[in-house]
């Protein structure tokens, strides 16, 4: 398949769709990607179209260079302060601006309907690291790094991270995580649940679009069901519920043809063709 650029808007995203997988570069190596307004609100629009287009079935996010996202640009975010003719947000407008961001970015990549992949090409810190975790699966260079940071610099963190890392590794390594904000090296986030699989910086590509194409030749419809049913369990926390919303999911994908084509592939000890319907 032709491999097919995507305007983003800006200089400092990324976006690329080639055979159904939808690849987000975080573009800013200069400075490990850290993370602007710009690059914020492009991700946004980026996602949001991504959420409706059947042509995606799967999402990478992944970051420019030896870094994967070293969290919030502070000297970029302070200069566009000073710089800024409008008149100074109050206290509620920032708070509400900053709420739409994070739902727009991390909530988004948490609630889409199709597999998201992080490939963390280096450094994830700070809200970098909340992006990654807000992604369903995590590919992690061998000599990458990841980090909470908050602590260090005066801040209890954004973007989602205290739930998403509670969910992975649990209260108190997510709290240990947080308050020390230590520096937690690959083979340490693969042991803690952190990220699914390490491989050398060369293979990274590779191995993520590897494991992307298995997912975009997937049953799509399945896998946004199961989506929804994980997250679900996890707000929940009810197993009649969630029982119950498994039922009404796993019902409806009888009834789809990938379902019955996959069956009857089973029974002839063929691949299964999987076409999102």
């Amino acid at each position: 398949m032709v491999k097919e650029v995507i305007d983003t808007g800006t200089d400092v995203l990324n976006a690329s769709l080639e055979a159904n997988v939808l690849t987000i570069m975080m573009n800013r190596p200069e400075v490990k990607n850290a993370l602007t307004s710009e690059m914020l609100s492009s991700m946004d629009s980026v996602l949001a179209e991504a959420e409706t287009n059947p042509e995606v079935r799967c999402v990478v996010l992944t970051g420019a260079g030896k870094g994967f996202c070293a969290g919030g640009d502070v000297k970029a975010f302070a200069a566009q302060a000073l710089s800024s003719t409008e008149k100074p947000m109050g206290i509620d407008q920032k708070i509400y601006k900053q709420r739409l961001s994070q739902r727009m970015t991390s909530g988004r990549l948490y609630e889409m309907p199709k597999p998201t992949i992080a490939a963390i090409s280096g450094a994830a810190a700070g809200a970098g690291l909340s992006l990654a975790l807000a992604c369903d699966l995590r590919i992690m260079s061998e000599d990458a790094v990841v980090t909470t940071a908050f602590a260090k610099v005066g801040l209890s963190g954004d973007y989602g991270g205290t739930f998403l890392l509670s969910q992975l590794v649990g209260q108190a390594k997510a709290r240990e995580m947080y308050f020390l904000s230590d520096r937690i090296d690959a083979e340490s986030a693969l042991k803690a649940g952190l990220v699914n699989w390490l491989c050398p910086f060369e293979e990274l590509e590779s191995k993520t679009v590897q494991i992307a194409q298995r997912l975009a030749c997937g049953p799509s419809i399945a896998y946004r069901y199961m989506k929804e049913n994980f997250n679900r369990a996890i707000s929940t926390g009810d197993l009649v519920q969630c029982m119950d919303l498994e039922a009404t999911h796993h019902v409806h994908c009888f009834d789809t043809e990938d379902h019955k084509g996959a069956a009857e592939a089973f029974t002839q000890k063929k691949k299964p063709i999987f076409k999102g319907r």
